[in-house]
């Protein structure tokens, strides 16, 4: 059983900037009721560079493939014709596709050459313009994020680095694996497809524990986003449209 106000209020003593009536001791019980998510993992796949044979964009349609496999549906967004962010409003197409597909997802794959010790541009500008809220709804939070890249030259981990900071910002489960393919030109045969090698092997391996990771924390999504600091917020918010009302 959940402790009850009483026994939290005499464990707490020591605590008095804590408003008890929103603290919460997570507890197993209280993942009891919820109900698991059974229809395929939905996972959205982001790329980083417009290059007629874009190697971010073939390792992403790599992990597509395997994904689907998997069991997963997939949508790889195309980012083509997508404006800068606030070169125009967030009515533009292109952003109300990313928009949607980022909502309609479940966890999300991060392809992006590195360039300049970076990601591209491409790749920040398509992160930039998915935002943290859309009126009451987050639309990364809690989701599940792996994260590749592709070099020119000798294997890099910046720009994979870069990107795990970004996950963590967008408040998204970012799994432990990452791919770095190095040389990656070198990587794909004339149909566009990726050689056996341990390059390939790490890719399953990072795509199968998006899958699994996907799996384990969607249906507990609510129970593992729950902040104390949002939940003041919320009741602060409440309390204040409450005293208008009475005004």
């Amino acid at each position: 059983m959940s402790p009850t106000p009483n026994s939290i209020a005499n464990i707490m003593t020591d605590l008095p900037h804590i408003d008890i009536d929103l603290f919460n001791r997570p507890a197993l019980d209280q993942l009891q009721n919820v109900q698991p998510i059974i229809h395929a993992p939905r996972i959205l796949l982001l790329y980083g560079s417009l290059r007629e044979r874009s190697f971010s964009r073939l390792l992403a349609e790599e992990a597509a493939r395997l994904l689907v496999a998997m069991g997963c549906e997939t949508r790889i967004f195309n980012p083509c014709g997508l404006p800068l962010v606030d070169e125009v409003s967030d009515s533009h197409s292109k952003v109300v596709e990313l928009r949607e597909w980022v909502q309609w997802s479940e966890g999300m794959v991060w392809s992006s050459p590195e360039r300049h010790g970076a990601m591209t541009g491409l790749m920040k500008s398509q992160i930039d313009w998915i935002p943290l809220s859309i009126g009451a709804v987050r639309p990364t939070q809690g989701k599940t994020l792996a994260i590749m890249q592709v070099n020119g030259g000798s294997q890099s981990f910046n720009a994979v680095n870069q990107m795990r900071i970004l996950g963590r910002w967008m408040r998204m489960i970012t799994i432990p694996n990452q791919s770095s393919v190095a040389k990656a030109f070198l990587e794909f045969d004339e149909n566009n497809r990726m050689k056996p090698s341990a390059y390939y092997d790490r890719v399953v391996d990072v795509m199968e524990e998006l899958v699994k990771f996907t799996l384990l924390t969607r249906s507990v999504s609510p129970f593992l986003t729950d902040r104390y600091s949002e939940r003041k917020e919320t009741a602060e918010e409440l309390m204040k449209r409450v005293n208008q009302q009475s005004i």
